[in-house]
């Protein structure tokens, strides 16, 4: 049945695809939204271990097909500073497929570990050595080369406990999570010799809806993935001995689409690209300098990661000697300023950094100068509600 709505709608949604199409600076045909970010992951994740041949489409297939095939003897590689959402998924699939999880660990400062010659793995201290591969501009680096060895590599592009940017333009070959898009340009990710197949991001962290994702890769890889979650749309014919799938992205978005949260994420994009991606990340690097600062001179509190606003992006972790992050959040609650407490979704990196938890403050192309005075002056409190000296 065709209605004059439902062509809005769908013109309106397939208008959604090609506004996140132009702000990675990629295809229409390569974006493929999901409910969110873990969503996107898991659809990765499950491709590796339930491979299918691609369809022929007269292209030339660029063994996409064999990359999808994990097993023993395969190394799937992330860092210590993940989400669960970027490890979980890659845990599991080294279980179903029997390759093994491997991962660059972190220093006490919170950044990657790139200094020495080995590298944990699986197992309660196990761990390998690396022969780093030679290339022309030199020998490979430590995680490089582990990375460029490795069938499934995925990395954070800013962590969400202490926005760290990841890793960089580095690490090839990879499959990446990216926290980055509100905060940088990342066009150059998507485009041929980036090293990248795979990006995903949210929603809510673009200044969109929640309820709503994006997972971009590269076309001959969603050629030759097999679709996560099967149903209506996402089919090309349907008989009652078996169906075959449609093309990308159809192939990846079954059941009724995320209309109104795909148009409200695309509003978010385009309010991000009308300000400019420059400005949003000065913007972004201020705010970060003027919250180090006030930090710095309050003795009482420990920023986890890096202490220079360069190496990172959007957010700033942090503990307050003696208190319960709980409590400081509770603190700055009630002095209307909202952070986030907890281990936020990333034990291992809290483990790591020999904390249980930490408060987090978050910003954005929204935030003001002055409500990180209001932070301070708010956190300010908690050496007299709990008694610290100093």
């Amino acid at each position: 049945m065709v209605r004059q709505l439902a062509e809005e709608a769908t013109d309106a949604f397939e208008a959604a695809r090609e506004t996140v199409a132009r702000f990675l600076g990629a295809d229409a045909g390569e974006v493929v939204f999901t409910k969110n970010g873990t969503e996107g992951l898991n659809l990765l994740a499950y491709a590796f271990s339930k491979r299918r041949r691609p369809r022929r489409t007269g292209r030339r297939d660029p063994g996409w097909a064999q990359r999808l095939r994990l097993g023993p003897g395969d190394e799937v590689v992330v860092t210590e500073m993940e989400h669960h959402a970027n490890l979980v998924p890659w845990q599991e699939l080294c279980r179903r497929t029997g390759a093994t999880l491997r991962w660059i660990g972190v220093t006490d400062d919170g950044e990657l570990d790139v200094r020495t010659d080995t590298m944990p793995g699986q197992g309660a201290g196990d761990r390998h050595p690396v022969r780093p591969r030679s290339s022309p501009s030199g020998p490979r680096s430590w995680p490089d080369a582990r990375l460029e060895r490795a069938s499934a590599p995925s990395t954070t592009s800013a962590p969400t406990r202490r926005r760290r940017r990841g890793p960089g333009r580095r690490c090839p070959r990879r499959r990446r999570r990216c926290q980055s898009a509100p905060h940088l340009d990342i066009t150059d990710l998507t485009a041929e010799g980036s090293g990248i197949d795979a990006l995903v991001f949210t929603g809510h962290k673009t200044l969109g809806p929640s309820g709503v994702g994006v997972l971009w890769a590269r076309r001959g890889l969603l050629e030759a993935m097999p679709p996560f979650l099967t149903g209506g749309s996402m089919i090309e014919v349907v008989r009652m001995e078996g169906s075959t799938y449609a093309a990308p992205p159809a192939r990846f978005e079954a059941g009724v689409p995320m209309a109104a949260q795909a148009v409200g994420l695309a509003a978010g994009l385009d309010y991000l690209t009308e300000t400019g991606l420059d400005l949003v990340h000065a913007h972004d690097q201020q705010l970060m300098g003027h919250t180090l600062d006030l930090l710095a001179d309050r003795p009482w509190v420990r920023v986890l990661g890096p202490e220079r606003a360069s190496r990172r992006v959007g957010a700033v972790a942090f503990v307050v000697d003696g208190v319960h992050p709980h409590d400081v959040g509770q603190v700055l609650d009630d002095s209307g300023v909202a952070v986030r407490t907890g281990h936020h979704c990333a034990w291992p990196l809290h483990r790591r950094l020999r904390v249980p938890a930490s408060t987090r403050a978050s910003f954005g192309v929204y935030t003001t100068l002055e409500e990180i005075d209001a932070f301070a002056e708010a956190l300010d409190r908690v050496p007299g509600i709990f008694g610290m000296t100093g």
